[in-house]
């Protein structure tokens, strides 16, 4: 047993690595044996440090370049020595697997690839050209392992800051539009970066990026010109180095802020739009791709495959492969590719975000929130009401509870996959008592479970699409009416209403959808709730990104002054904008969601002529139906000699698993080209699996 503890001793020096991911204490074990073998040296001084502090910036890394650097250095050396390990045993592994003659690999092998049993030949070599061998193994494998981890542990920090400078210039429009907003309303610059900042989740990375000059100047004291130079300098969007050193520069010359960032508002307003462009771009291109790699590919080998099984040999074992392995695992891999490609793009653009954050407002303190001192702990002041805002604490808490199970229906409108609880469950019991006994036998399995499946995803799936699109509708016909919402308020607080009574009148106009929340904005100011309070309830019940930017402006600006009709108009124009490019890509993908469809009905319809119709007619004419002209015996000669029993029912089988296969990944495809969501997809996917149930099962 002696063999294993080298072994042993490579899985516990990787253990921690590995440990560290869940264990807190682990990982500051790690960081601490790291600073203590190699703190000194990565403290030293360089060029490359320099560069090395840089992209750590660059990646915005929460922690230091010490820590990181002795990190990746204790990573390579741990890795390099397990590696170096492993590769002993692999060597000792190739060794057993060539313990086999030359003859006998001679004879299995064409007389062309002969040479290749030369190669069993290892198991005779001496004691030291077996160490020499063993050795180069370990040393190489280490070796590599070592390097690899180095230069991977960097290489990340790369890839990261160019995922963040792709998300710092999605999101720089709409953060350029709010400090142009906040601006107007007589907010001083310092606090509006302040207000940015602690609405950092709304507005996205670029809000973040700011923060770090917020965070210097609340922090370490620093002026506003050197923290924005600095952030400038750090940053690795080129848009945002090139706005923060024009900023910096108009501060610090005394030029008009409002002109400078209304020119840079209208500026960006029209790179969002060629933005759209691009993206709507690059999203036919995935949507071709789609059709002619995921669709058309698959559609033309199976139909091959299936011509050279009747005909030459079969070949139903490489049909499942295709099937059962390659169609969802090549799919599966390209939705992850459109998500990890466009997901910062279309939540910029106007595509869904799964959850909307609570928002910051100045000077606001929410009734639903608890007293907080200045370090966010809840105040010990011991006023004589301690217990009674205990008993109110845990009220609060029971009533969250209870509101949930007394609105079930809002809950599950507003989080559909919830359904998922129901539904699976009720799925799983249908398949059971569709199914009866269940065969051992993988594929008589299949053939007794597919269809009930089937209906069961149908179920599930239905009611999940039935959910969301409800919700989304909802959202959307607010949203619809948003900018004229907020053009009715500015121009009635343009003519010197406050603004309570502009919410009052109001509530007396015609909003369509938003109509109801808007009154229930008013009770709450007639029950004595702060203005401010109730348009953050009401953004919280309508839950949708769009509104949420505009409360963000509204509420913020009241803080400031009670003149906010310049800033409801740019809140209203930013409305309008994400309208329109929502409306743009619904228009414009319309065409490759067609597209998609069109292409699962070819795919659909051949492979069910090949199950009904082709097949059979093959099976036929093996069988010694009657062939054409009336002459008996059916195919006996000539290119179809080679035909042996064609097994029709495990062709149909296969062909129905491939579509139903093709109508699941082409709905979720359809679903995230189209409108931006998995979710959206929900809806193609009942579709189209009706449509193939239709077509296998009962025709």
């Amino acid at each position: 047993m002696l063999w294993v503890l080298p072994l042993l001793l490579a899985v516990a020096v990787v253990l921690p690595l590995a440990l560290e991911q869940v264990s807190r204490p682990t990982r500051l074990l790690v960081s601490r044996a790291a600073l203590s073998l190699f703190g000194e040296y990565v403290a030293n001084e360089s060029p490359r440090k320099q560069d090395q502090q840089s992209r750590l910036r660059a990646a915005h890394v929460e922690t230091t370049h010490r820590v990181y650097a002795a990190r990746t250095l204790l990573y390579s050396l741990l890795l390099g020595v397990s590696g170096s390990i492993f590769g002993v045993y692999g060597a000792a592994a190739l060794l057993f697997v060539l313990q086999v003659s030359g003859e006998a690999v001679r004879a299995q092998l064409p007389a062309a690839l002969g040479f290749l049993s030369d190669l069993t030949q290892v198991t005779e070599l001496a004691l030291t050209e077996l160490f020499t061998l063993v050795f180069v193994f370990s040393a190489t494998v280490g070796t590599a392992l070592a390097f690899g981890v180095y230069y991977f542990r960097w290489a990340m920090l790369d890839e990261r800051a160019d995922t963040r400078a792709t998300a710092i210039e999605a999101t720089l429009p709409r953060t350029i539009a709010f400090v142009y907003a906040l601006s107007r309303s007589g907010m001083a610059f310092p606090a509006i970066l302040d207000t940015l900042t602690r609405n950092r989740e709304v507005y996205g990375e670029a809000a973040v990026e700011i923060g770090v000059a917020v965070r210097d100047m609340n922090t370490f004291g620093t002026d506003v010109l050197s923290a924005l130079d600095r952030m400038a300098s750090r940053t690795p969007s080129e848009s945002l180095e090139e706005f923060g050193e024009n900023l910096a520069s108009v501060l610090g010359s005394g030029q008009s802020l409002s002109n400078f960032l209304k020119g840079q508002y209208d500026r960006y307003q029209e790179e969002a739009e060629a933005q759209q462009r691009q993206y709507l771009d690059l999203l036919s291109t995935f949507a071709e791709a789609y059709v002619t790699v995921f669709v058309a590919g698959p559609l033309f080998f199976i139909t091959i495959l299936v011509v050279i099984g009747l005909v030459l040999q079969d070949t139903l074992a490489l049909l499942r492969v295709v099937v059962y392995l390659g169609i969802p695992l090549a799919s599966v891999a390209f939705i992850a590719y459109i998500n990890s490609t466009t997901k910062t793009i279309s939540g910029t653009l106007g595509g869904e975000r799964d959850e909307i954050p609570s928002i910051e407002i100045s000077g606001v303190t929410d009734v639903d929130d608890p007293v907080t001192d200045g370090d966010g702990e809840a105040s010990t002041v011991d006023d004589g009401w301690g217990a009674s805002r205990e008993r109110l604490a845990a009220y609060d808490r029971f009533e969250s509870v209870l509101g949930w199970l007394r609105s079930p229906g809002e809950l599950v409108l507003r989080n559909p996959e919830y359904s998922f609880v129901l539904t699976v469950p009720v799925g799983l019991v249908w398949v059971g008592l569709r199914s009866g006994s269940i065969p051992i036998a993988p594929l008589a399995a299949l053939r007794t479970i597919d269809t009930p499946l089937v209906e069961a995803t149908l179920f599930g799936t239905g009611v999940f699409a039935l959910l969301y699109e409800i919700h989304k509708r909802r959202v959307r016909a607010i949203e619809k009416v948003i900018p004229d919402f907020i053009d009715r308020l500015a121009s009635i607080n343009d003519a010197g209403v406050s603004i309570v009574q502009s919410m009052e009148r109001l509530t007396r106009s015609d909003l369509d959808a938003m109509t109801p929340e808007l009154q229930r904005a008013w009770q709450d100011v007639r029950w004595g709730a702060d203005v401010r309070a109730a348009f953050r309830r009401m953004e919280r019940r309508i839950d949708s990104p769009m509104m949420t930017r505009a409360t963000v402006l509204i509420t913020n600006a009241m803080a400031a002054s009670g003149e906010i009709a310049p800033v409801l108009e740019i809140a209203a124009d930013e409305a309008r904008a994400s309208r329109r490019l929502q409306r743009e890509r619904r228009q414009e993908m319309l065409t490759y969601m067609m597209v998609i469809y069109i292409s699962f009905f070819v795919f659909i319809g051949i492979v069910f002529a090949l199950s009904s119709s082709f097949i059979p007619a093959i099976d036929n004419a093996e069988l010694g139906g009657v062939g054409s002209g009336g002459v008996p015996g059916g195919v006996t000669g000539g290119v179809f000699s080679g035909l042996g029993t064609v097994d029709t029912a495990a062709y149909t089988l296969l062909f129905f698993h491939a579509a139903v296969m093709q109508a699941v990944f082409s709905g979720l495809v359809a679903g995230q080209l189209g409108e931006g969501s998995l979710s959206d997809g929900a809806k193609h996917v009942v579709v189209l699996l009706t449509l193939t149930v239709i077509a296998f099962v009962f025709l």
